[in-house]
């Protein structure tokens, strides 16, 4: 019997069901000396397990579990003079703790489909109903992290024993507004 893949301790087990009416939670990094905590006013959405290597994901896992939430949805409750932007010239601009490294939220600030939305992790989160991963994007990616390529079968076959498809870039649906987003910008379609 072959061994199980570990990809993402949320996700390992199985996912999570989300819970009708849920409306947020509070995201807290790792420090146990003055740890940041954030508000989240909303359900995440597209939440989903990620490849890129730009993605924070905890010690020992091969994907991140990243979803967004709408712009306005986050506020920094405590200990916020502990964040500082990861890369300021990435178009997700990662707020992590400077002390435990952990991303709390990612703003889009620039031009893009996806400029008013937050890129939360709610695995910080203590509060259940969190709707789950939906599927898994930049798939392929995590070999530029160091996985072996001859491990992307059976990596393929865990997501698709959990229900996830998988994608080496984003969804259809996602990959259609980048689309959109871009024609409108250049006069393809109507803005």
């Amino acid at each position: 019997m072959s061994e199980t893949v570990k990809l993402h301790p949320s996700i390992d087990n199985g996912l999570t069901k989300e819970a009708d009416g849920f409306a947020g939670g509070t995201l807290t990094c790792h420090c146990t000396d003055r740890p940041v905590k954030v508000a989240i006013d909303s359900q995440v959405l597209f939440n989903h397990a990620c490849g890129c290597t730009k993605c924070w994901k905890p010690a020992g896992a091969i994907f991140s579990v990243v979803g967004v939430v709408p712009e306005g949805k986050v506020r920094v409750l405590e200990n916020g003079d502990k964040l500082h932007v990861v890369d300021p010239s990435a178009l997700i601009q990662r707020h992590a703790c400077k002390a435990c490294g952990v991303h709390l939220y990612g703003p889009v600030e620039r031009d893009h489909a996806f400029k008013g939305l937050d890129f939360i992790h709610v695995e910080l989160s203590h509060e259940t109903g969190w709707a789950p991963a939906g599927f898994a994007a930049f798939v392929s990616s995590v070999i530029e992290s160091g996985v072996p390529p001859e491990k992307m079968a059976a990596i393929r076959a865990r997501f698709h024993e959990l229900g996830l498809e998988t994608y080496d870039c984003l969804t259809p649906q996602l990959m259609d507004l980048v689309a959109t987003h871009t024609a409108k910008k250049t006069g393809a379609l109507p803005a």
